[in-house]
């Protein structure tokens, strides 16, 4: 290749060694770099490779292309084609047996000297060496010449076509007969062997490509185009051919072989070489003139073309080996991925095409990913895997479990929840009470409170403004009584109802959910909700009864004798050591004790903010001891609070209303529960609210998470579920009873409806729309066919049924 740029071929059977084509042929040996110190002699071609140069041979001038014997034995022969057209078989002095003594030297002329453009050898018959050569009037282009034949030239051949460029050789290593001769007038300027079939022959003519069957030399199978540059088949794709003309790539299918199947970007420079990958299906380099990058075309997911005009499509993308322009590249025939480049100044560089990955999450959040040919499954490992904490295995795990389904006791969908959040424990207990009120209201037919309390509390204290009743009481079981101003009003009594304090009805009795409370076990709440009430008594024997437990807290006992001890007087020692040492209990519900027992008639901070104090207790506080103007703010402050942080217990404050949607949102922006959102709007939500976009976006969301869990049942049962509370959601009906000649609806719906302004007699309807009886099709007026017991027809509504 002399006066041209390098090139480079790795040795079919050995992986570790390639060859380096220019004014001679150079052999090198890669190895992994063990140190950073290069040994004497080797080159650096990446940080985990070096290449050590084996051997030379410099006795074949003016190469022009170069082919590796495809067979093991003899390992390191190679065919070297010339410009003036002979073939030379040579070896780089690493065979020593007599097979490679017989062939080495060994040359192929013909008739006329022109240049060899390229050598192709036979991968299932290796004793054949395909030529293609420039364009002769009296020769032909192909030749196919046996290196084992021991033909000798005859005298009619004149003695300067055989005579030899560089001194005398035995006659016995020239061969001048070829095996097959093809492409008359003609010039071949790339072929190659189809490995389907050891006779098929791919040649790149000068305005054509050409298959040539040996079996029938006289003709050939054709398509005229200028793409018939570097032609190579595709290694896991037989009928995939590639070929370049200037900077334009044709991808040809042998099957449909009239047109290619696909055109790749032309690019702005000339090409000079296109590979197929051998280790990876359908993916081809490409590489330009003076350039340093490499674009690879990824056909992997290429549809077979259905009709003439469809066109594949590929990925492209580009990578760049080194900094210098490339002269030639090669991959490796069996490391993944990875190829040799060399620069016009013989620079190497070891390079591997990483892999795009493809990412890909399973509905039950399993993450797996394909990169090459390996297949990556990302596992947790540890007690407590985050798996276990993500939402979607949470909402998986409820719907199993019939989260959200039951509507008579609202409030048991917590537990279904497992009963370990307590936002959604206050979430469902306010749509329990909220329902619970609303079907009260609906018993008594009287009183337009029902759509107020699904406002929320925000509303319902908003709507008793100047209704309120303020008295005066005093804390029970202490000996100095105070006055402690209350507020009362029917709003107010519902906002507490809503809260869970007190039962349906007018009666401000929390002796029942007292006894709830202890009960589930919480004294702590209990005794506090007591002492609200003002009633000290009720919330010290709440106290000794929690220690005296067999979970209980001893401690419990010690803050009973400190409740015991309550004096109203303001510059007692029991008041200052109360407001001092409240701050180091742990409980929340014990700083509130004592804080309200401390604290100014109308100055309840100390309570109300109480952040670790479940909201539903702090509101029903609030409606009991601050006036409308105060009550007012707080309401107004912890409604924005909780809307801000997303927190489930402010639907008590704002119902199922457009600040109930927005307080969802955050909580879904949050969380990501869908499944709660979903389930909660649906609760005796109005239309209107039921209209807004982003709740029509979570129902849809949860029904495509059904879906793709594969629970169609429980999508199903959701759609009931959506159906009963929501009825403008009722899907339409999907199947219908069609007539057996014309194939129409015969179903009610449809045949209630007057077809083309004509009367129901006239379809063999009888009646009124209402109570028909169809005896015909509606569309061709054919019979109906009739049950076999009843005798009625096919299409009549059940109502009609006698």
């Amino acid at each position: 290749m002399s006066g041209s740029k390098p090139d480079i071929l790795w040795a079919p059977h050995h992986v570790d060694r390639f060859v380096v084509c220019d004014s001679e042929l150079s052999l090198y040996h890669i190895e992994s770099a063990v140190s950073l110190e290069l040994k004497a002699g080797s080159l650096r071609l990446s940080e985990e490779t070096t290449a050590t140069l084996l051997s030379i041979n410099s006795d074949t001038p003016y190469m022009k292309c170069v082919a590796w014997y495809p067979k093991y034995d003899p390992e390191c022969l190679l065919a070297v084609g010339q410009a003036n057209g002979r073939v030379v078989l040579t070896s780089l002095g690493q065979d020593h047996n007599s097979k490679s003594k017989e062939l080495i030297g060994k040359e192929f002329v013909p008739k006329h000297a022109r240049q060899c453009n390229t050598l192709a050898w036979n991968p299932l018959d290796s004793n054949w060496l395909a030529a293609g050569l420039d364009k002769h009037r009296a020769d032909f282009s192909v030749l196919i010449w046996d290196i084992s034949s021991k033909y000798t030239p005859e005298s009619a051949v004149a003695t300067e076509k055989v005579r030899l460029s560089a001194g005398d050789t035995e006659a016995g290593l020239v061969v001048t007969k070829p095996l097959y001769e093809l492409g008359q007038n003609d010039a071949c300027l790339s072929l190659c062997w189809l490995p389907r079939d050891q006779k098929l022959l791919l040649a790149g003519m000068h305005r054509n490509l050409a298959i040539f069957d040996l079996r029938n030399t006289s003709q050939k199978m054709f398509v005229n185009t200028k793409a018939v540059q570097g032609v190579t088949v595709d290694p896991y794709f037989h009928d995939r051919v590639a070929s370049f003309y200037e900077g334009q790539v044709a991808i040809w299918d042998l099957r449909k072989f009239e047109k290619p199947v696909l055109t790749l970007t032309e690019q702005p420079k000339p090409l000079t070489k296109v590979a197929w990958c051998p280790t990876r299906t359908g993916l081809l380099a490409t590489l330009t003139r003076d350039s340093n990058i490499i674009r690879l075309y990824d056909m992997q997911h290429t549809p077979t073309p259905i009709g003439d005009e469809t066109e594949p499509t590929i990925i492209e993308r580009s990578v760049q080996p080194c900094e210098n322009y490339i002269a030639s590249f090669a991959w490796h025939p069996t490391s993944q991925n990875r190829m040799v480049v060399v620069t016009p100044n013989r620079t190497m560089s070891d390079f591997t095409v990483f892999e795009r990955i493809s990412l890909a999450w399973s509905p039950v959040t399993s993450l797996m990913w394909a990169c090459g040919r390996h297949l990556y499954e990302c596992t947790e490992e540890g007690k407590a895997s985050s798996l276990e904490k993500d939402i979607a295995t949470k909402m998986r795990l409820r719907a199993l479990s019939r989260y959200g389904l039951d509507t008579e006791q609202v409030w048991r969908n917590h537990l279904l929840a497992g009963n370990e959040d307590s936002q959604l424990k206050s979430l469902w207990y306010t749509l329990h009470f909220m329902k619970q009120y609303t079907e009260d209201m609906d018993q008594k037919l009287t009183g337009n409170k029902g759509s107020l309390v699904y406002a929320g509390i925000k509303s319902i204290v908003k709507s008793s403004l100047g209704t309120t009743e303020n008295l005066r009481h005093s804390r029970s079981g202490s000996d100095r009584q105070a006055d402690i101003i209350q507020y009362l009003s029917e709003e107010r009594s519902l906002a507490l109802q809503l809260c869970g304090w007190i039962k349906k009805g007018t009666d401000l009795d929390v002796e029942p959910f007292l006894k709830s409370l202890e009960q589930e076990g919480d004294w702590e709440r209990a005794a506090a909700v007591a002492l609200f009430n003002l009633d000290i008594r009720r919330a010290i024997q709440i106290l000794n009864k929690g220690a005296s437990s067999e979970k209980g807290d001893l401690n419990l006992n010690v803050v009973a004798m400190a409740l015991s001890g309550y004096t109203d007087e303001k510059n007692s020692l029991w008041r200052e050591m109360c407001s001092t040492l409240r701050l180091q209990l742990n409980n929340p519900y014990l700083c509130a004790m004592f804080a309200f027992l401390t604290s100014e008639s109308g100055s309840y901070d100390g309570v109300l903010y109480e952040n670790k104090v479940a909201v539903r207790d702090r509101v029903a506080f609030a409606c009991k001891f601050l006036n409308d103007a105060q009550l007012n703010r707080f309401i107004e402050k912890l409604t924005n609070e909780l809307k801000d942080a997303g927190n489930l217990e402010g639907i008590l404050l704002t119902g199922l209303t457009k600040d109930g949607v927005d307080l969802m949102e955050s909580y879904v922006d949050r969380t990501g529960d869908v499944q709660t959102a979903s389930y909660c709007m649906l609760q005796g939500s109005p239309s209107d609210v039921l209209k807004d976009e982003r709740v029509q976006y979570w129902i849809e969301n949860y029904r495509n998470l059904l879906d793709a869990w594969r629970f169609w049942h429980k999508r199903a049962e959701f759609d009931i579920h959506r159906s009963k509370l929501d009825p403008s959601s009722k899907p339409l009906a999907q199947v219908f009873v069609s007539c057996n000649f014309c194939g129409k609806s015969i179903s009610y719906s449809c045949s209630a409806i007057p077809h083309q302004g004509r009367g129901f007699s006239q379809y063999g309807v009888s009646g009124s729309p209402t109570k028909s009886k169809v005896t015909s099709c509606p569309g061709c007026r054919k019979p109906l066919p009739r049950c076999a017991l009843c005798l009625i027809n096919m299409g009549t509504p059940v109502s009609s049924c006698p």
